[in-house]
């Protein structure tokens, strides 16, 4: 006999964050209903998170609002923490609402232990969502994988760049971003 999974949208799942039962303790997401717990952060992830924030705040300043590990609304049964959202810029810094794909410039998913799940989940869950552009950093193969154009639960177009190659959003055509700055490659370890 199967069992029924009990499913949430977004208001209960705020209104268990606001009763305690979920807490900023609970590194959780709301997927598909479901709530999720997020993977442990490596020391490599965190490092690419800032490297992140800073490369792109540096380059694209007061063109954007950078959400770092940030809510978004995708729609009543997901609201994920992507780590790193470029967004349209808004003069209340989305003070009223979580922002919403429309509203998304690139989504950019940074992952090491958790690539299969953000490759088989998140990015078909971005995709239905119609965010326009995705970046995956994946940490293990020090590749950015870039998924654009979405088509019902996935992306029509998806390319791998080595850390030898530069990159622009397709938001910000004119602005080049080294693949290799956004990987660290460059850097030696202290």
């Amino acid at each position: 006999m199967l069992l029924e999974k009990r499913l949430f949208n977004v208001k209960e799942y705020h209104q268990m964050a606001e009763a305690g039962i979920l807490t900023d303790r609970d590194r959780v997401e709301l997927i598909t209903g479901e709530i999720i717990p997020m993977s442990p952060i490596g020391f490599r992830h965190v490092a690419t998170v800032k490297r992140l924030n800073d490369v792109l705040g540096n380059r694209l300043k007061d063109q954007v609002i950078l959400g770092i590990q940030d809510p978004i609304a995708l729609d009543e049964q997901s609201e994920p923490q992507p780590d790193v959202v470029l967004l349209h810029p808004r003069s209340d810094y989305y003070a009223t609402r979580h922002p919403q794909p429309h509203e998304i410039y690139l989504l950019i998913e940074v992952a090491e232990s958790s690539i299969n799940y953000d490759r088989s989940v998140k990015i078909p869950l971005y995709a239905r969502a119609g965010i326009r552009e995705v970046w995956l950093i994946d940490l293990n193969e020090n590749c950015l994988e870039v998924y654009r154009n979405p088509l019902r639960d996935r992306f029509s177009y998806i390319q791998i760049l080595q850390s030898n190659l530069n990159l622009s959003s397709l938001a910000f055509p004119e602005i080049n971003f080294s693949v290799a700055t956004l990987l660290g490659s460059e850097t030696q370890p202290q």
